[in-house]
């Protein structure tokens, strides 16, 4: 399992969370976002990777991102189309379809993006693109017909542990291969509390879930 703290803003605060180690921080380049990404992009450990994070932008703008903070890969959160997708697969970064659930969700939407993506990310359908602060229901997984890795994200935070804990468990949670950690763990938009992802990693550590 690796982990994505996403949504970082402060350059102080992407180098203290960059020392819990995080596999991925997401950057957002959504100008409507409170969590909107336009400072100097901080020198970043190796070992971690630079998501940028999109909605419904346009090619160009995702390669100048892409380009100028030198992206490992993009989270695509809006209507983007299967077309947008393999062109972006030409620059050499990982790429992430976003998917957003209600209660239900049609697991046919995923085919015509199954060719250009690298994973699928499931968020909570709400108000905005991402970054709503509460979870669906992950039951819906137990009909999730790809071979595909997914990332799960939609408001997990330190109070959903225990039934993260027991979904891991769980069969239909085996392509889960990152959680994205982002609201619920803030003190401000943009701004995470350190302790309590010290404390979520460390849960899921001593559960053996991750290093």
């Amino acid at each position: 399992m690796k982990l994505k703290v996403c949504g970082m803003k402060s350059e102080n605060n992407i180098l203290d969370v960059a020392e819990i180690q995080p596999d991925y921080l997401g950057f957002i380049f959504y100008e409507k976002s409170p969590r909107y990404f336009n400072t100097e992009m901080p020198e970043l450990p190796e070992s971690i990777q630079k998501i940028g994070v999109f909605v419904n932008a346009s090619l160009a703008y995702i390669v100048d991102k892409i380009e100028t903070y030198q992206l490992h890969g993009v989270q695509l959160h809006g209507n983007e189309s299967p077309e947008l997708c393999a062109q972006l697969k030409e620059y050499n970064v990982v790429v992430i379809k976003v998917f957003s659930v209600k209660n239900l969700f049609d697991f046919s939407v995923l085919e015509p993006y199954e060719e250009v993506c690298d994973y699928f990310l499931f968020d909570t359908k709400g108000k905005e693109p991402g970054g709503n602060g509460y979870p669906f229901n992950w039951n819906i997984f137990k009909k999730y017909p790809s071979k595909k890795p997914y990332i799960l994200s939609g408001g997990i935070g330190p109070e959903q542990i225990e039934a993260l804990l027991l979904f891991l468990k769980r069969p239909e949670s085996d392509l889960c291969c990152t959680l994205d950690l982002n609201s619920k763990f803030e003190k401000l938009p943009g701004i995470k509390d350190l302790s309590k992802l010290k404390e979520f990693k460390h849960q899921l550590a001593i559960n053996n879930y991750i290093r």
